[in-house]
C-alpha cells in the first residue's frame, strides 16, 4: 500500500526494475522524490503536500478504481478507498484493512469476510456487507458490459457474494483463482460507497467516487492535477499502517508537469515536496537533488519486468527458438543498468522482479555471452557478412520494435548491443494511433508491455488471450501447440490456493 496519510509514507520512491522474459534489458522506472529542509516544514502537522507527476494518462482519463491501471492514480485512490484487505510490501502477506479476518473453502471456490463496524463512507453511510456486495456486483456487471476494463482481472472467477449479517459477506467464485485473495488487496477491487455506483461510468471517471479512506476527493481536472482534503473523524487504517489516526496532512495537491526539467526545476525551488517522474533519474539530476539536502529512496515495484515479449507466429525471425536463444545472450543488462542509469541501478534477475511474492532468480538464464549467442546464429543459419550483419537466403537478420512517441538511450543500447552479433534492430518511432494499429496487425518482432501486481498470477494477464487486453501480444507470443501446454500451466496456478504449495517450481518447460 502506498499512502499519504502521514509524512512517513510519503517518503518512498518506488522504482520498477525490468528484466527479459525472452530478450530485454533492465529498466527501472522512479515514481518518488522527497525534498529537503521545506518539504518538512510543508509536511508539517496540518500541512499541504505538493506533488508533482509527469503528465495525466490521456488514453484512459479515469479516476475510477476499477477502471484505473494508470500507477499514479492507483496511488491517488489508495487514499480515497480502502480495501478488504493490504498487503504487507516486504513479505507479500495479506493483512486485515476493512475485513478484520476470512475463511477459504476447501475447493477455493468461497470467501467469507468479517467486516469493521467501525467504519464509514465519507458521506456518513455506513460500510457493511451489503455495500461490498454492491461493489462486487457493480463491477462485475461492468466487467460483463466493458471487457477491456482493467479491472476485470482483478475479478476473475466471481460470482456472487452473499450477506450473512451486517458484517459478514461471503463472496463465491465460480472456479478457483488463487490471486483473489491478493486481488481484494488491489486499488482496482476498493470498496466504494453504494450511492458512487448510481452514478454513471463516466462520473465515476471524473470523480464521483466515495470512499473510506483518510482522505476526500476536492476535485480532478484531466491534465491538470488533483486535490485531495482530509478526513478528520478517520480512524481505521490498514494493519501495515502506523499512523493510527487521521492523515498528519491537511491536504494534498498534485499537478499534472510533463516537462521533467520544469518538474526538477520546481522541485529544486521548493515549489515541490516529491516528484513522480517515469523514468529514472540521471546522475547530473541525482546529484543536484543531493546538493539540495533532498532524499531518494527505492523499491521496486512487483509483478512482471518490462520484459519484452517476441512475436514467433510463423514466417517470423522469432518463430526459430534458437535465434530467440541468441538474443537472450546478445543483450549485456549489468552494462544496461549501469551505462543508461548508474553504478548502482539493480540488474534484472527474471521475468518478474524481485518484490514479486515467490520471487526466485533466474540471472544464470540471463547472461550475456556473445560468442554463445553467434554459434547458436550460426547453427540457425544466420550468417555473418563483412558488412558486419547476418542473412539467411540473401535476407538480413532484421527485427523491429515499436514505439509510442520517442526512443529513449536504453532501446539504442540494446539495439547497438545487437548489432555486434549481427542482429539489425528497427526502432519503429510511432504515435499512439499508429502504435495500437501496428502491435494489432502483428508486425513487430519485438514488444514491450508492463503491468505492476504483486501476485504472480499477473503474467497470465500479459501472456494468456483468454485473460489479456492486449490479446496481438499474447496470441503471438508462443506457437498454438506450446499456447495449450501454457495454459494449462496457468490454469494449474490458478487452482492452487495454498500457498506452499505455489512456491513450488512448476515442471520443467522451455517456452523458447
Amino acid at each position: 500500500m502506498t499512502s499519504f496519510s502521514s509524512p512517513v509514507t510519503t517518503r518512498r520512491r518506488l522504482l520498477q526494475s525490468a528484466s527479459a522474459l525472452v530478450a530485454l534489458s533492465a529498466v527501472n522506472l522512479p515514481l518518488f522524490g522527497k525534498s529537503g529542509a521545506s518539504a518538512a516544514e510543508t509536511t508539517a502537522e496540518g500541512g499541504a503536500l505538493h506533488i508533482a507527476f509527469h503528465r495525466d494518462n490521456t488514453d484512459l482519463v479515469s479516476i475510477d478504481p476499477f477502471q484505473v491501471y494508470w500507477l499514479e492514480h492507483r496511488v491517488v485512490l489508495r487514499n480515497l478507498a480502502e480495501s478488504l484487505t493490504d498487503q504487507n510490501p516486504k513479505t507479500g502477506e495479506i493483512i486485515p484493512w476493512l475485513a478484520t479476518g476470512w475463511q477459504i473453502s476447501e475447493d477455493g471456490l468461497s470467501y467469507t469476510f468479517t467486516l469493521r463496524k467501525d467504519v464509514t463512507f465519507s458521506n456518513g453511510s455506513p460500510f457493511n456487507a451489503q455495500a461490498v456486495r454492491t461493489a462486487f456486483d457493480s463491477n462485475k456487471a461492468f466487467a460483463a458490459s466493458v471487457p477491456a476494463t482493467f479491472g476485470r482481472t482483478y475479478l476473475a472467477g466471481y460470482d456472487r457474494a452473499d450477506v450473512v449479517d451486517d458484517h459478514t459477506v461471503r463472496i463465491h467464485l465460480s472456479k478457483p483463482n488463487a490471486g483473489f485473495l491478493q486481488a481484494t488487496s488491489t486499488t482496482n477491487l476498493s470498496i466504494l460507497a453504494p450511492e458512487s455506483y448510481q452514478r454513471t461510468a463516466e462520473e465515476r471517471s471524473q470523480g464521483a467516487i466515495i470512499g473510506t479512506g483518510p482522505f476526500v476527493l476536492e476535485h480532478y481536472k484531466p491534465q491538470v492535477g488533483i486535490k485531495l482534503v482530509r478526513r478528520d473523524d478517520y480512524a481505521w487504517p490498514s494493519a501495515a499502517a502506523r499512523n493510527r489516526g487521521k492523515a498528519h496532512l491537511a491536504a494534498i495537491e498534485i499537478q499534472y508537469i510533463p516537462e521533467e526539467s520544469v518538474r526538477n526545476g520546481q522541485f529544486l525551488l521548493g515549489e515541490l515536496d516529491l516528484l513522480w517522474p517515469r523514468d529514472p533519474f540521471s546522475e547530473p539530476d541525482l546529484a543536484q537533488f543531493r546538493s539540495a539536502d533532498a532524499q531518494v529512496l527505492s523499491r521496486s515495484l512487483p509483478g512482471p519486468a518490462l520484459n519484452l515479449y517476441p512475436n514467433v507466429s510463423e514466417g517470423r525471425i522469432l518463430s526459430d527458438p534458437q535465434v530467440r536463444a541468441a538474443l537472450q545472450k546478445s543483450i549485456d543488462r549489468k552494462t544496461f543498468a549501469e551505462g543508461v542509469y548508474s553504478a548502482d541501478f539493480p540488474v534484472v534477475q527474471g521475468p518478474y522482479d524481485v518484490t514479486t511474492p515467490y520471487f526466485k532468480s533466474q540471472s544464470a538464464k540471463l547472461a550475456y555471452d556473445p560468442d554463445g549467442a553467434a554459434q547458436l546464429l550460426d547453427k540457425a543459419g544466420w550468417l555473418k557478412r563483412d558488412d558486419g550483419w547476418r542473412y539467411k537466403d540473401g535476407k538480413r537478420l532484421t527485427l523491429i520494435r515499436p514505439l509510442q512517441t520517442v526512443e529513449s538511450a536504453g532501446d539504442v543500447l540494446i539495439q547497438d548491443q545487437l548489432r555486434q552479433v549481427g542482429i539489425e534492430l528497427k526502432l519503429e518511432v510511432l504515435v499512439a494511433g499508429e502504435f495500437q494499429a501496428f502491435v494489432a496487425g502483428a508486425r513487430y518482432d519485438l514488444h514491450s508491455t508492463y503491468m505492476t501486481r504483486a501476485d504472480p498470477v499477473v503474467l497470465q494477464t500479459i501472456l494468456d488471450p483468454r485473460y489479456t487486453n492486449n490479446s496481438a501480444l499474447s496470441k503471438n507470443a508462443y506457437p498454438p501447440e506450446t499456447l495449450k501446454k501454457v495454459q494449462s500451466f496457468f490454469d494449474a496456478g490458478l487452482q492452487t490456493t495454498s500457498s506452499e504449495e505455489r512456491r513450488k517450481p512448476m515442471p520443467a518447460f522451455r517456452m523458447c
